[in-house]
């Protein structure tokens, strides 16, 4: 049987944000009808101290025109103006409609799609590059397009324009048990001798809380994503045979407070989750409590498949970036398990070994599917 490790998770710092309300200062036309494609008049509200702006909307102040660089509040247009690289929140501009042309057909209203891989937003979820989600305080739907150092860091999506965009739902369906680039019957090849708890079905409909997952980029990405998952998984579990960790009897040893009142937070799962900290980051992104009942982890393949997503969308550990990053970026599978459990195994660490199957499991997989490995097997 394959030595196996348990999957670390250390602090990440997320940034938590108050959901403020974001007042539009809409510019109304005036009432003469355009008969050209020119750019038509307009007449901007004045600006007010107490008012929030978004990026484009235009104000007047001391008799003079101003655009919006950014989401601002209270920041004068007068002593706060320049160009948008400049970092200002204003820019002076010549005329409230001088570089606004007349839409020419009226907007769209068709509603988004009943069906999208869209996700409701939850504060201090570190959100991947990509990812639409449905802002719960307006029902309107925004995608990720920019991220920083430490990915998303929890923005609220109503208040930064940089991270996020109003988009409708993703053009991109949600996957299902026909849309994930490994079949069941390939599933079951790869893993002959399996535990009946993890299901394929648990895995493709845990796949729909993350659906960036196997789903970005090209196709030999997606299936390079899927081929690292499950190598991946493939060591922590001994090829999805285990459902808890082996060794129990240092369960206390995973309580970070010291004070877990009984509750035991050893490795369960496809990606062995440990320690009352994960379980309780995993339930909260989730949506369940998990910090209460960890053990919902070893009986529902669903909520156990789901876990194990959640540390690959959006955990790193001691790595740059998260194990789905790190395959969609070109950044290669060593650094997948130094985002998993890069303490023990990398760098020359004693669980070398541990290393070297996850990077043979992997070029099986991909091997498999059809796809190369790309450069950084090891780490």
């Amino acid at each position: 049987m394959p030595s196996r490790s348990v999957a670390h998770h250390w602090s990440t710092r997320v940034l938590f944000t108050t959901a403020l309300g974001v007042a539009l200062m809409a510019c109304g036309a005036a009432p003469s009808t355009p008969t050209n494609l020119t750019a038509q008049a307009v007449t901007c509200a004045v600006w007010s101290s107490s008012a929030t702006y978004v990026q484009g909307d235009t104000v007047t102040a001391s008799g003079k025109a101003y655009r919006a660089n950014f989401w601002t509040q209270g920041d004068s247009p007068a002593s706060r103006n320049g160009p948008a690289s400049s970092g200002q929140p204003w820019t002076l501009i010549s005329s409230c409609g001088s570089t606004t042309p007349p839409p020419t057909t009226p907007p769209p209203t068709t509603p988004p799609p009943a069906t999208c891989s869209a996700t409701t937003w939850t504060r201090g979820v570190n959100y991947t590059l990509g990812t639409v989600v449905r802002y719960p305080g307006n029902g309107q739907y925004y995608k990720l397009v920019n991220v920083g150092s430490n990915g998303s860091d929890g923005t609220d999506p109503t208040i930064s324009t940089w991270y996020w965009q109003p988009t409708t739902c993703s053009t991109t369906p949600p996957p299902s048990s026909g849309g994930f680039v490994v079949s069941e019957a390939l599933f079951n090849q790869m893993f002959p001798n399996r535990n009946s708890f993890y299901t394929y079905a648990g895995l493709t409909t845990a796949m729909q809380a993350y659906p960036a997952f196997a789903n970005t980029g090209s196709d030999t990405v997606r299936k390079q994503e899927a081929a690292a998952f499950l190598a991946n998984v493939n060591q922590e579990t001994g090829a999805l045979v285990y459902i808890r960790e082996i060794n129990q009897a240092n369960w206390n040893s995973y309580c970070s407070s010291g004070n877990c009142g009984g509750k035991q937070y050893y490795g369960r799962g496809p990606m062995q989750l440990s320690w009352d900290y994960n379980y309780r980051t995993a339930g909260a992104a989730l949506g369940i409590d998990l910090l209460n009942n960890p053990d919902l982890v070893a009986t529902d393949s669903a909520v156990a498949w789901k876990t194990a997503l959640w540390y690959w969308m959006t955990q790193r550990a001691q790595a740059a970036r998260t194990p789905h990053d790190a395959m969609v970026s070109g950044a290669g599978f060593g650094e997948t398990i130094r985002a998993i459990n890069g303490g023990i195994e990398c760098n020359g660490g004693p669980g070398r070994e541990g290393m070297l199957n996850r990077g043979r499991y992997y070029t099986d997989f991909a091997g498999r599917l059809g796809v190369p490995t790309g450069n950084n097997l090891t780490c």
